[in-house]
C-alpha cells in the first residue's frame, strides 16, 4: 500500500506527489507465519528519522478484545501516536510509545484471521 492511496479526508492537506508513490505499509513473509512489516517515513508528514525510532515492535492478536486489551495496557503512561481505531484498510489499530520509549503497533484484522483459521 502507498501513501497515495489514503483516502482524503476533510481539512487533510493535498499529499505531494512524490510522497504519494512512497510505501506506507508492506510485508514480508517469514518462517512460523510471521511478518517483517516496513514503511516509508517522510519528512512532509511529519517523520523525522533517527537511529532508534525506527523500529516497531507489531502485535496482532488473535481477537478484537484482546487487541483492546493489550493496546490499552500498553498505554498506560504512553505518548498515543494513533488511538486504536478501525482504519480504511481494514484493520483495528493503534500505535504508541510506551512509557520506557518502546514503540509500539498493535493491529488486528478479522479477514486476516479468517484465512488464518482455514
Amino acid at each position: 500500500m502507498r501513501f497515495g492511496d489514503v483516502p482524503a479526508s476533510p481539512g487533510m492537506p493535498p499529499m505531494p506527489e512524490e510522497v504519494k508513490k512512497l510505501i506506507m505499509h508492506i510485508e514480508l513473509p517469514i518462517l512460523g507465519g510471521y511478518y517483517l512489516m516496513g514503511s516509508d517515513a517522510p519528512e512532509s508528514m511529519g517523520h523525522k528519522l533517527n537511529k532508534g525510532n525506527n523500529t516497531y515492535i507489531m502485535l496482532q492478536p488473535d481477537t478484537r478484545e484482546e487487541t483492546k486489551q493489550l493496546f490499552d495496557a500498553l498505554s498506560v503512561g504512553a505518548e498515543i501516536e494513533q488511538p486504536l481505531q478501525d482504519m480504511f484498510w481494514g484493520d483495528y489499530y493503534g500505535m504508541l510509545v510506551d512509557k520506557f520509549q518502546i514503540q509500539w503497533m498493535v493491529s488486528y484484522n478479522e479477514a486476516q484471521q479468517g484465512k488464518a483459521a482455514q
